[in-house]
């Protein structure tokens, strides 16, 4: 198979001693021989820098920015393996190493990739093409690395070439968690979803929905920042603004770029929060700049910089406000520290970064803490050069130990230990003694498999490659006149909670609440936002909540509403109420009237009862009918007064289904018997031969009542049959819900009361043409007049019904049914009460057959007048009434005698004593 072949020349411009890249040996860090070369990746420097002169050549220039945190992440590995390389992990299989600076440069960073993928003892680094690398022995298994997310983009992309396994301490970007993009890239933390996921869980949990992001313009900071963004969404939490910094110090406008973002923190006064995702040397620059405008804020730290010891340490640092932040799960790592301790004894030969780390203390060895850690961070690799010559011994235990950042050591030894076991797994079954016993891509999928104990717990790759650890909050605060950075709590990524050791650090947490940074006061219960013009939708107005809504949270977006047919509420309420159940109770002091009233009525036909029964006998009581027809019309009234009491009280189905049929069967039976009574009467006392065999024909007193009571019963028969009345709630009333009876049927209903209205039309048409009775017996005057109460009562009841709504609508039906069954019960019962108790002289029989014989002498005198008028006028000459008599040939006796058609002959004088008497003891037994 044909194949081209990669030089990976090192290039020199002349001799000059300030390029420190002569060969491909000088381009390596760090290097140790072993069976087993694992490289490594990590930004030593801050920075690469740039060349002045002009064409610009393709030469790999030095670095600046001597970075200590990321120094001890190349000790840590360099420790890792020396440790493993002691104990019998490997059993006789030594670990190399090759670690290389990227100087955070993606270009540096991608030679020394294309440096791993040449060929194994390949004398030239010659990287063979081909199409299929499964047996291609490159020059290392593996690679630890790199320090920042965007360069492990790169590198991974190459190394993915080869399947070269790639596990990194530090880069969390979310991106790389896609293995068909990044197969072969591995990491011990989590990935940046849970970090900004536990950001904005801060956040939230603080009450601040307004804030601010600064992010490095690179593929780690846009991708930190569009994953916050979103998780930010999730909870709420808008973003006032986002100001993007030049991933490159040596970017010209990264010094206007940060006075930008310094002045758009100062104008944004309501935000109060500003959420940080850059490298530590842009944060350092950051800082400064904020000191100098005095700003004040909360400041979140991402995991880059969360636990970064140097710029803790910046002066007037508690200016700048709180600094909260997300680091990685230390552990235990006094080992690591120990190591350090005998740092010095270590030979420099193979370790250029701790050469130059050691020629960087002699350079600074005259400042003070802060000012000595920012001139090792300010030296350039060609100043060191220049400087050679002024190399002392001087050695700072305490500068390496205080700089530790226990996260990143601790992920960086996980990272190698997880390497040694996957090629103990390799080595079960060949002589790893030979670089060629395995290949990368073998390594690699025994990579996913491994399984590492870490402080006694298990931890391994998920299928994303990534290793699901914890987060340490950590809080920056002053002790004895130094910031310190401490563990506030720990927060777990898969329940996503906040976990507290003590409640001392638990009030921390909650003490950050007292800072306010929101776009808009927070809604109190009972109101809810109101979205302005702003396009984001943490600035509102807040309105209250409106009539039968509520709120019982703080800045709840809308206002959940009531059930509005059992409860209700007022504005800017908190709750809702339940609705008041209104019914016309025993307790309502109108419903105590009318019970007293029906009372009365009751009573009153007692003692009419009473009377009638003490007088059985007496012409009054004979009179109107007799005891059974006055018992059956009382206790008709008795009923009806009876059915009121079903009308108040809470409603139920038997009261609804009884009141109206109660009272409409009654009355009809009392109307009923008065109907019988106006028929007797004009019967007894009727003149007219006609109306005679009418009413003779009529005047059937029990079929005619069982008739007219048996048309009503079947009335509310068919009607609590087929549309029977039932409880119903009205809610018409806005705070109450109203029990009412629904009558099932208006048309039944109506139906009902124009029946009995019908009846009593009938009873006063009877009546009144029997209006005309002896004073002392006109009881069809009376009946006339009640039956005009009963009409006038139901005509007004019609209206008042209709437009009358609540409680108090049984009420008026009470009244009508009072109202017209006292008028029809005073006038049938009290005119005869007062002639039995206050005129008995006339309740007797003599007295009444001398008021009916009074009355038939008047009646027939007027009906023989009227007779006279009738012939007088048919006849053609005006004669007297003497004259006309002695015409007559049919004179008997000496007296003339009037022809009355279709009647008998009547006396045209006066009719003698005896014919008058008799036709009143037939009147009075007529009634």
């Amino acid at each position: 198979m044909a194949f081209v072949t990669f030089l990976i020349p090192c290039f020199v411009i002349g001799t000059d001693i300030a390029f420190s890249c002569q060969n491909t040996d000088d381009f390596v860090g760090a290097s140790s021989p072993g069976d087993i070369v694992i490289g490594g990746l990590f930004a030593v420097h801050s920075e690469m820098l740039r060349p002045e002169e002009y064409p610009i050549k393709p030469v790999i220039q030095n670095c600046a920015g001597f970075e200590i945190q990321i120094f001890l992440q190349t000790l840590a590995m360099i420790h890792a393996i020396e440790t493993i390389n002691n104990s019998t992990l490997l059993s006789g299989v030594t670990l190399g190493y090759e670690i290389y600076d990227t100087c955070a440069e993606v270009t540096k960073a991608m030679a020394s990739a294309l440096r791993f993928l040449s060929k194994f003892n390949s004398s030239e680094d010659v990287v063979e093409f081909r199409c299929n690398y499964s047996d291609y022995i490159p020059r290392i298994k593996a690679v630890v690395g790199a320090s920042y997310s965007e360069v492990s983009m790169a590198v991974s992309r190459l190394l993915a070439l080869q399947l070269i396994p790639q596990v990194s301490p530090a880069s969390s970007a979310e991106i790389l968690s896609d293995k068909i993009r990044f197969p072969s890239f591995f990491r011990t933390i989590p990935s940046d979803f849970h970090q900004t996921r536990a950001m904005a869980h801060l956040i939230c949990e603080s009450g601040w929905n307004w804030i601010g992001v600064i992010a490095t313009d690179d593929d780690n900071g846009r991708f930190a920042l569009e994953s916050f963004g979103v998780q930010a969404m999730a909870n709420n939490v808008c973003i006032a603004f986002k100001e993007m910094l030049p991933a490159y110090l040596s970017d010209n406008t990264f010094h206007t770029k940060v006075d930008r973002a310094i002045e758009k923190i100062v104008k944004e006064t309501r935000v109060n929060v500003i959420v940080v995702f850059m490298r530590q040397f842009h944060v350092l620059k950051l800082f400064k700049k904020a000191i100098e405008r005095n700003v004040n804020k909360i400041w979140i730290a991402s995991d880059n910089w969360a636990a970064a010891v140097k710029i803790s340490t910046i002066p007037n640092i508690r200016q700048l406000g709180t600094i909260v932040g997300f680091g990685f799960k230390s552990g235990d790592i006094s080992t690591f520290q120990d190591f350090l301790r005998k740092l010095h004894e270590k030979p420099t030969d193979n370790n250029k970064f701790l050469h130059e780390y050691i020629m960087l203390l002699s350079v600074c060895a005259h400042l003070e803490y802060h000012d000595f850690q920012m001139c090792i961070a300010n030296q350039s690799q060609d100043d060191l050069l220049q400087n050679v010559e002024n190399n002392h011994q001087i050695w700072r235990d305490d500068f390496l130990n205080a700089n530790i950042e226990p996260g990143f050591i601790r992920n960086t030894i996980l990272a190698v230990y997880a390497i040694a076991h996957a090629i103990k797994g390799q080595c079960k079954d060949r002589n790893c003694k030979d670089p060629s016993a395995f290949t990368p891509w073998e390594l690699l999928e025994e990579l996913k498999k491994v399984t590492v104990i870490d402080d006694g717990k298990e931890i391994k790759f998920d299928p994303n490659g990534d290793m699901s650890a914890s987060y340490d909050v950590l809080l920056w605060k002053e002790i004895d006149g130094h910031v310190e950075i401490t563990t506030m709590a720990e927060y777990d990524p898969e329940k996503g909670d906040f976990i507290f050791e003590d409640e001392e650090k638990k009030k921390e947490f909650l003490d950050l609440k007292k800072v306010q940074s929101t776009c808009s006061q927070h809604c109190r219960p009972g109101q809810m936002k109101k979205v302005t013009e702003s396009p984001h939708t943490c600035c509102y107005e807040c309105v209250h909540c409106p009539e039968n809504h509520y709120s019982n949270q703080t800045d709840m977006d809308y206002c959940y509403r009531c059930n509005n047919k059992t409860y209700w509420a007022p504005i800017n309420s908190t709750t809702c109420y339940r609705k008041t159940i209104h019914f016309l109770a025993w307790s309502d002091w109108f419903a105590i009237f009318l019970l007293l009233l029906s009372a009365f009525g009751v009573v009153l036909i007692l003692s009419i009862s009473v009377i009638f029964t003490k007088n059985l006998n007496t012409p009054v009581v004979k009179a109107s009918g007799g005891l059974t027809v006055c018992y059956i019309i009382l206790f008709s009234h008795f009923l009806i007064f009876l059915s009121t009491v079903f009308f108040i009280d809470e409603p139920t189905e038997f009261k609804c289904k009884t009141r109206q049929a109660l009272f409409g069967i009654s009355f009809a039976l009392c109307i009923s018997c008065i109907l019988i009574k106006s028929l007797k009467i004009l019967l007894a006392f009727s003149f007219d031969p006609k109306l005679q065999n009418f009413l003779k024909c009529v005047y059937k007193p029990v079929p005619t009542v069982v008739t007219c009571t048996g048309i009503q019963v079947i009335i509310c028969t068919f009607w609590l049959i087929f549309r029977t009345p039932f409880v119903k709630q009205n809610f018409s009333i806005p705070r109450a819900i109203i029990l009412e009876c629904n009558e099932g049927s208006i048309v039944a209903f109506g139906i009902m009361l124009g029946y009995i209205a019908a009846l009593a039309f009938i009873c006063f048409i009877f009546a009144f043409k029997g209006r005309k009775l002896p004073e002392n017996y006109n009881e069809a005057k009376f009946i006339t007049f009640g039956m005009l109460i009963y009409f006038i009562a139901w005509i007004v009841f019609i209206p008042v019904y209709a437009t009358t709504f609540g409680k108090y609508l049984p009420a008026v039906e009470i009244i009508v049914v009072l109202i017209s069954n006292y008028g029809i019960l005073c006038c049938t019962f009290l005119p005869k009460c007062y002639i039995i108790i206050y005129k008995q002289e006339t309740n007797t029989k003599s007295a009444f057959l001398q008021m009916i014989h009074t009355y038939s002498s008047k009646s027939a005198g007027s009906v023989a007048v009227s007779q006279i008028s009738l012939d007088s006028k048919s006849s053609s000459s005006r004669a007297t009434v003497s004259d006309a008599c002695k015409s007559e040939k049919n004179s008997v006796n000496g007296n003339c005698h009037f022809q009355v058609p279709g009647q008998r002959l009547i006396k045209g004088k006066v009719l003698p004593k005896n014919t008058a008497r008799t036709m009143a003891r037939k009147r009075l037994s007529s009634i």
